[in-house]
């Protein structure tokens, strides 16, 4: 089946807000649609962090299956990251956050998903930013 670069959106998205116990289901469910799909949990300073975020997207992407161990795939990763974190970090800079990266991937299209809790004193503000990139097979 075939799957455009917005249905692969709502699934990283969906990845993204899932629960640790939720995530497990939904990867079996996109699985058996055809997306593949990885999610990692983040959180800290988001402006110290974005090493480890790049880095945590970059892991779950291999381990997922998502991409080959290959400089273009591995560089639609981080660019999709990139463009994800530029989002969050209008609301996040300098700001402890807790949350999620979620990834998904059918064919051509691959997402990342990035939805964050925002901590200021006893407030939670709440953040997604969302990156997308293009691949060969």
């Amino acid at each position: 089946m075939m799957f455009n670069s917005i249905d692969v959106g709502k699934a990283a998205m969906k990845l993204a807000i899932t629960t640790r116990e939720e995530e497990k289901d939904m990867l079996i469910h996109l699985d058996g649609m055809g997306i593949k799909g990885a999610a990692v949990d983040i959180g800290g300073n988001i402006s110290q962090s974005i090493p480890k975020i790049l880095e945590r997207s970059l892991v779950a992407s291999k381990r997922g299956g998502l991409i080959a161990d290959e400089y273009a795939q591995e560089g639609a990763v981080i660019g999709a990251c990139r463009d994800a974190l530029a989002q969050v970090m209008m609301k996040a800079s300098n700001l402890n956050v807790g949350g999620k990266i979620g990834i998904a991937r059918s064919e051509h299209d691959i997402c990342i998903c990035i939805f964050l809790s925002i901590g200021l004193l006893h407030l939670d503000e709440v953040v997604v930013g969302m990156g997308h990139r293009g691949l060969e097979k």
